[in-house]
């Protein structure tokens, strides 16, 4: 299996990754210039060229990733469910729930916790928003993303074949809610009962911090309803509504050193919801 699975990933990633932008191209949801001509050129590359540093950093730090510590876990007995005797199954998808609210519970965090900001913002800095945005997280978070799914998926005992086909659809749904396709609405509100759509992880992308601090699922929709942190739809509207952060805006954006640079450089804060200026030490 763990020779596999880097196969099996990278063959569902450019699967869905083609699939997503070629509907971009057919049907997009926004007509916008940050994703149309040259400047999207820029957007892709520096997307594009972040999860290939991203992954190659992974491979260095963590070369065993979520599977191959499952695997570990697995062989040696390790975590809850072995320890309970769950049958494999039920422990597979309690495994599977259980990581997707983790990530949720970790997407939470990097917009509350300042240091964790500082790294997850350059996600939110890309002006734009399509299937390219869900690759753009900085190499840092990657790793600490990883070694905090790592020690869930040890403490559990997770199933080694659940642990692959939740970051398979992580991935999955992530290209997903962030693509610029416009889905018909009738769908979107029946699919966002359960999945998390591209209208509604949109508004987690729009540049007014009440809507950026909501919508934080990636897969299921549900711990957003039930933590109170969803948001419908943005107050402007998906046509008027400005994507990214305030205090970055412009072409410089979408450059792959000053993204690369951005956790590093000073945080000129962000206001949130309430009206409070949020800032650092820098």
């Amino acid at each position: 299996m763990e020779q596999y699975e880097p196969v099996i990933r990278l063959g569902a990633f450019v699967g869905i990754f083609a699939a997503m932008a070629i509907y971009e191209l057919w049907s997009p949801r926004l007509e916008r210039e940050e994703m149309t001509g040259a400047l999207k050129s820029k957007r892709w590359f520096t997307n594009l060229s972040m999860v290939v540093l991203s992954s190659l950093c992974l491979r260095i730090v963590f070369p065993a990733a979520a599977v191959g510590t499952a695997i570990w876990a697995d062989q040696n007995g390790w975590g809850l469910f072995p320890a309970l005797g769950v049958h494999p199954l039920i422990a597979g998808m309690l495994a599977f729930l259980i990581l997707d609210f983790a990530v949720w519970l970790e997407h939470l965090a990097s917009h509350k916790i300042p240091i964790l900001w500082r790294i997850h913002r350059m996600h939110h800095a890309d002006n734009g928003f399509d299937v390219t945005t869900a690759l753009r997280f900085h190499p840092l978070e990657i790793v600490l993303s990883m070694l905090w799914k790592a020690g869930i998926v040890v403490a559990l005992g997770a199933p080694v074949m659940a642990v692959l086909l939740f970051e398979i659809v992580l991935n999955g749904t992530a290209m997903f809610n962030h693509s610029n396709i416009d889905l018909p609405r009738r769908a979107d509100r029946l699919i966002r009962l359960a999945i998390v759509t591209p209208d509604m992880h949109r508004v987690h992308h729009s540049s007014t911090p009440r809507e950026t601090d909501s919508n934080y699922g990636f897969n299921f929709s549900i711990w957003d309803r039930l933590f109170r942190t969803y948001v419908a739809q943005p107050k402007l509207g998906h046509e008027r509504m400005e994507i990214g952060l305030r205090e970055y805006r412009g072409p410089q954006s979408s450059g792959l050193v000053w993204a690369l640079r951005l956790p590093f450089l000073p945080n000129p804060g962000r206001r949130r919801a309430g009206g409070s200026d949020v800032r650092e030490g820098t």
